[in-house]
């Protein structure tokens, strides 16, 4: 029995997309390596033009950046330029990993809602997470961003898992997240404001 969906409907491969590109803003190359070995191993079915992130040379470049990727969060200060570097990357990745999966749509209507729901999603996460990073480098004086990145890192691999077996409880907990990050961020802007 195959527990990954395989996207059978505009609907289903569309959440699929999203909630695989959310995973992107957690960590960009999670979610595309993760996908490269369903792929590879005959679990997940990529949409035309894609079959090459189900190649062994796909798992093993993947692979390598994840472990880089990895490595770099966990080094401070590293961890805040890695942010700002990765920002638009985050959304590349989430434009990338839900073109493959979105089907039965023209092309066209693939990579708009591509770019703009898939990387859209994938750059507002990310956004979320820096802003979180940043609260914890305030709060702790970054002894606590291993922890966040930690976080970040499960992020990653549970909603890419999620998301290819339950869609649509993928952008639940997406939606969490983006949530959590917008109430600190607004947290931050009240108390950077000056008292009257």
């Amino acid at each position: 029995m195959e527990l990954i969906q395989t996207p059978s409907s505009a609907l289903l491969s569309l959440l699929i997309g999203l909630g695989l590109s959310a995973s992107c803003g957690f960590r960009i190359f999670v979610p595309p390596f993760i996908m490269s070995l369903a792929a590879l191993g005959g679990h997940l079915e990529l949409s035309e033009g894609f079959a090459w992130m189900s190649t062994t040379p796909a798992v093993l470049a993947l692979g390598t950046a994840v472990v880089l990727e990895i490595g770099a969060y966990y080094i401070p200060i590293l961890d805040h330029f890695m942010d700002s570097i990765t920002a638009p990357a985050a959304v590349v990745a989430g434009s990338i990993v839900s073109a493959s999966m979105i089907t039965d749509v023209s092309p066209l209507m693939k990579w708009s809602l591509a770019l703009i729901a898939g990387g859209g999603i994938a750059g507002a996460l990310h956004a979320a997470m820096a802003v979180i990073r940043g609260g914890s480098t305030l709060a702790t004086g970054g002894l606590g961003n291993p922890l966040v990145a930690t976080v970040e890192l499960g992020g990653a691999v549970g909603t890419t898992l999620v998301a290819l077996v339950m869609p649509a409880f993928a952008l639940v907990i997406v939606l969490v997240v983006a949530g959590i990050g917008v109430r600190q961020w607004r947290t931050r802007s009240q108390q950077a404001l000056p008292s009257h």
